[in-house]
């Protein structure tokens, strides 16, 4: 008899994972299945390979779920720093590098750089930012750094490539 493998068809099993993280009710309905299975005797050591997680989180679920019930299963909101430029900042930072240039701002370059955003958003938004921090605010609002590479149009292609190996035979 043939064995047929069954597939998820249109969804990778990572992408059915982030579903799972992303949904509040689908994360406690899973870890409260899990206290289900430990309270049928289910040894939680075997448990750890199905739920992808480990003993301690297991563990932790159960006291969880004794102490605060179905609520207690369900993520903490973290603490953390709030963050320095609001959403509707952020907006105005994004229209600034889509609608613009430095040149408008009195720069003499066409391109933006960490220095100058960190000078726009100190002067329009009032907010002070190091260069690493920069970069994390571009990443935010769905922008990448880039270095530029410069392009020589009086350049010959052909005397570039003999150049190249000239070099290499000389390594």
């Amino acid at each position: 008899m043939k064995k047929y493998k069954t597939l998820v068809e249109g969804y990778t099993a990572e992408q059915i994972k982030q579903i799972i993280d992303s949904e509040p009710k689908f994360k406690t309905g899973l870890r409260l299945y899990a206290i289900y299975q430990v309270a049928l005797g289910q040894p939680i050591r075997k448990l750890e390979e199905l739920y992808q997680t480990s003993f301690k989180q297991i563990y932790n679920w159960v006291h969880r779920f004794e102490d605060g019930g179905v609520d207690g299963l369900q993520d903490k909101i973290k603490p953390g720093r709030p963050p320095r430029l609001s959403n509707k900042d952020l907006g105005m930072l994004k229209e600034i590098l889509l609608s613009s240039t430095p040149e408008a701002y009195g720069y003499n370059t066409a391109l933006w750089n960490g220095p100058i955003l960190i000078d726009i958003v100190k002067k329009e938004l009032n907010v002070e930012y190091k260069r690493a921090q920069i970069y994390n605010v571009l990443k935010k609002i769905g922008f990448s750094f880039q270095k530029g590479r410069p392009s020589y149009p009086e350049a010959n292609p052909e005397l570039k490539e003999e150049f190249k190996e000239e070099f290499k035979k000389n390594d």
